[in-house]
């Protein structure tokens, strides 16, 4: 065995890094999310009290309170009375699909989706084309058929087998195991027609997540998919839930309707301007480069580069429709936005990490609009300007700025992969809205990765697929420091796992910087390569072991005290805690499994605080062994 003793280091990384990024609190957390503004208008929601959001349809469709799938058992699924839950319970005699009573044409939909074992369904977007939902669990390399998949159009005078074509698999598997809720988020375009009514353009799926990972993006359907109720095309018609392949369970659906609205730009001027100073008074003093009329809005051209430039732009904006619009800033200079001779928007960025977010009711019509932009400094640079409104999809209002909204894609750029033997690097990590500064991430050749902090001893993630994106770390300066999960990842709580508890009703401490009472001992590797953590806290020294079981994803751990004193231990927390039998738990909202069922001496209960649960356990004095299962 090699050892490596990371305390030393540990300190000296600890006195160097400001305080204030190594936050710990999920309290705080909360608190400082619910200040953000969202970047994004309210969806409609479809209110499962009744089926009154829906046609008419068959018995096998329900309102429930809650459902539970039992995992081992094929499509099985049990509920209870209530509201909140749409349920297809599968009933062979009366299995019907479900349609929406509002018909669509472009679409961003989201819902939450839970699939018992081996059991299928689809939502098929007018009807027409589908995403499959399906029992994908454990598949390596998800086909056209699987959770999230586009389906496959059909031909039936084709030869026998060669019917099927087209068809778009996942780019990765995000599917959870059978019995947990899943998010699916799908952006889809309906087929385009020209007065006469002929196709000119196909339906395309712009993009699909599950479980918060694009699986899917910028998919064209040249027709409809197999399984869908016509095979002629329209601008619009519902949304349909197939209901006749298994029972599946539907909750949280939500949706916005695009007409493709957008502001129309006009009578633009562009003035060029030498930067001199980080302000944007007396504009007049700065020296003019150049002023002339022009078609386009952009300043990518500027941004791209590490000039000292001040743009300003004039115009007038036309607006397609009265209502709310949302418009979302992200600026590296110093910029200004006026609408109709008022000032809206004052940026005063830095490395494109100023962001503004306002809303504002607009009515139809036209108003002139002023922006100034300017980049005093080679480093602080960027800018983008998007918006969204009634009928509206969010977009850019720059032409040519792509390079600068498009969505961090974690298969590209620098990444680590494990190939013979298990890889730990260190890095930054981010959980629940917090960059933890002193973490290591372990990925395995099995598939089977997680991120460790080494400042509490806490597990803060766990993930299948691919390890490791390092871009953020190592590219240009490396500003963020983040190491980026590949692949589907569950956040675990993350807080202190162990404390002293006066009862079982005492609230769980609040982690502080300083880590009062906690020493860092280090990790030791074992034959294969695998780490073991250890650390001490209030006198009782901790291990922390990792295995990985061949052909689930799943993450073992094993947990061993001395000379335990007092001390609770806390497995997970969640919006809900629903205990299973055998010791085995479903923690929502990141919903996973925690099976407990090893430990024949330890029972740990389920608490509700502050309106979430937790499942903690009392730890007997002495020595003791902890093991239990992560399952997703």
């Amino acid at each position: 065995m090699r050892k490596f003793m990371l305390l030393c280091s540990l300190i000296l990384l600890i006195a160097s890094c400001k305080r204030e990024e190594v936050k710990f609190s999920q309290a705080a957390v909360k608190k400082e999310m619910k200040k953000k503004a969202k970047n994004y208008l309210p969806f409609t929601h479809i209110e499962l009290n009744d089926l009154s959001g829906f046609k008419p349809t068959g018995k096998n469709w329900k309102i429930v309170g809650d459902v539970i799938a039992d995992r081992t058992k094929r499509r099985t699924v049990t509920s209870s009375p209530g509201s909140g839950i749409l349920l297809n319970t599968n009933d062979a005699k009366k299995n019907k699909n479900l349609f929406t009573s509002f018909d669509h044409g472009d679409i961003e939909l989201e819902l939450d989706i839970l699939v018992p074992a081996q059991s299928n369904s689809g939502i098929y977007f007018q009807g027409r084309y589908e995403v499959q939902i399906f029992d994908s669990w454990n598949k390596k390399q998800p086909k056209y058929g699987d959770m999230g998949g586009i389906y496959q159009r059909w031909n039936k005078t084709a030869p026998k087998g060669k019917e099927g074509y087209e068809g778009t698999s996942p780019r990765i598997n995000a599917a959870k195991a059978p019995g947990l809720w899943q998010h699916l988020k799908v952006i889809f375009h309906a087929p385009k027609f020209n007065k006469q009514g002929k196709k000119i353009k196909n339906a395309w799926f712009e993009k699909v997540w599950l479980n918060g990972v694009l699986i899917q993006e910028n998919v064209s359907v040249t027709g409809t998919t197999r399984g869908g109720v016509n095979t002629n095309e329209k601008p619009r018609d519902p949304l349909m839930i197939q209901g006749d392949h298994g029972p599946v369970a539907f909750k949280n659906i939500k949706y916005k309707l695009y007409e493709g609205n957008k502001f129309k730009l006009s009578r633009l001027k562009r003035a060029e301007y030498k930067s001199v100073k980080n302000k944007l008074e007396n504009l007049d003093t700065f020296p003019l480069v150049k002023s002339e009329k022009t078609k386009t809005f952009t300043l990518a051209d500027v941004t791209t580069k590490k000039d000292k430039k001040m743009i300003i732009y004039t115009g007038v904006l036309e607006i397609p429709e009265t209502g709310k619009y949302l418009f979302d800033a992200h600026n590296g200079g110093v910029s200004q936005l006026f609408l109709d001779d008022k000032l809206f928007i004052n940026m005063r960025g830095s490395n494109m990490r100023n962001a503004y977010i306002k809303t504002t009711q607009l009515k139809k019509g036209k108003i002139p609009f002023k922006l100034i932009y300017n980049q005093n400094a080679p480093w602080k640079r960027g800018f983008t300007l998007e918006v969204e409104g009634p009928g509206m999809q969010k977009y850019s209002l720059q032409e040519n700025a792509d390079w600068m909204t498009n969505d961090f894609d974690p298969l590209k750029g620098i990444i680590i992969e494990p190939k013979d033997k298990p890889v730990m690097q260190r890095s930054f990590v981010a959980h629940n809205g917090v960059k933890h500064t002193h973490c290591i991430s372990v990925g395995t050749p099995q598939g089977v990765h997680y991120s460790y902090n080494l400042a509490t001893g806490s597990l803060l993630k766990v993930w299948d697929g691919s390890f490791l994106n390092t871009t953020h770390m190592w590219l240009s300066r490396g500003y963020e420091q983040l190491g980026e999960p590949i692949g589907f990842k569950v956040s675990l709580h993350g807080d202190l796992e162990f404390a002293k508890l006066e009862n079982e009703n005492t609230l769980w401490p609040i982690p502080l910087p300083e880590n009062k009472g906690f020493k860092q001992l280090g990790y030791e590797l074992n034959e294969d390569r695998m780490p073991t953590f250890s650390y001490e806290i209030d006198g009782t020294t901790v291990t922390n072991s990792f295995t990985i079981p061949e052909g689930n994803r799943q993450l073992n751990r094993t947990i061993t005290t001395s000379k335990a004193r007092d001390l609770w231990y806390k497995i997970a927390e969640g919006e809900s805690i629903k205990t299973l039998a055998n010791q085995t738990y479903i923690i929502n909202n990141e919903s996973y499994y925690i099976d407990f069922s090893a430990n024949k001496d330890l029972t740990p209960i389920v608490r509700t605080v502050d309106g979430k649960d937790e499942l903690i356990v009392k730890i007997p004095n002495g020595s003791n062994t902890i093991n239990y299962s992560i399952i997703w």
